[in-house]
């Protein structure tokens, strides 16, 4: 089962990316990111065409996730959760789904704009209820995967100028330690789990030509639960993606986990 994570900011520009990356990449599982419109817009009949169903929670103009599930899987829609279940909060930033022995999460991450601030604050807030409703899911489904756009580079390696970054959000220690809090309950990075090229990164600002100069960080990730880590075969970044015309800032993780015969 082939599962890929990917923050396409914008599902209504980027649709055609979708279709055309899904087409090409035959990915089982897509979780998405900042969808950026409401339920009503999103594209379920455009994606259904293509072979894929869709489960998401939307919101205008920021945040929203979604997994698109390649039709003939087996998905237990009983057990469709939105948002970190006791936390409340108007952001849609998560979606749960099973898909046959695997419980799957798209997470959208708070960016946190600034140590120090109300948002940041908020942040380590959401950070804390995802840990604590993560080790929960992990008792009801060992297999798990969470997969998304975390707002954290867990090390200086997966950022492109560690020294210029210092003291900012997405590297602070405190952000660093959510990471690894959530490796703690056994939780694995796959990209991490397989010799990968140096500065090798899933994000790149549109200014100053960022991508141009790969002047990125690796904020996009796949952690897999103790009981679903041994099967993983491959994970990959493919950067293909943002070379296209109007791209996405981020591009698509990927990660191929060996299905019982």
């Amino acid at each position: 089962m082939k599962i890929a994570t990917w923050n396409v900011n914008s599902l209504k520009v980027r649709l055609q990316h979708v279709i055309d990356w899904l087409n090409s990449s035959q990915v089982d599982v897509l979780c998405l990111q900042e969808l950026k419109l409401t339920d009503d817009k999103f594209p379920r009949a455009e994606l259904e065409a293509h072979g894929y169903r869709a489960w998401f929670a939307g919101q205008k103009t920021y945040n929203g996730v979604g997994i698109l599930v390649r039709e003939g899987a087996f998905v237990d829609e009983a057990t469709v959760v939105r948002n970190i279940p006791g936390f409340e909060d108007p952001q849609q930033r998560v979606i749960a789904v099973t898909v046959g022995d695997t419980r799957v999460v798209s997470a959208y991450f708070p960016n946190g704009q600034a140590p120090g601030t109300e948002k940041f604050a908020y942040k380590l807030q959401w950070l804390d209820a995802m840990h604590d409703w993560l080790a929960q899911e992990m008792q009801r489904y060992p297999k798990l995967a969470l997969l998304g756009d975390y707002n954290i580079a867990p090390e200086d390696r997966d950022v492109h100028d560690p020294k210029a970054w210092e003291g900012q959000n997405l590297v602070s220690p405190e952000e660093r330690a959510q990471f690894e809090r959530l490796i703690a309950l056994g939780f694995v990075d796959a990209f991490r789990q397989f010799e990968q090229p140096e500065k090798l990164f899933t994000w790149w600002d549109y200014r100053m030509f960022a991508f141009r100069r790969n002047a990125g960080l690796r904020i996009d990730h796949i952690l897999l639960s103790p009981a679903l880590a041994p099967d993983l075969v491959s994970c990959e970044v493919d950067k293909a993606p943002r070379k296209w015309e109007q791209p996405s800032d981020h591009t698509p993780v990927i990660a191929d986990i060996k299905t019982p015969a």
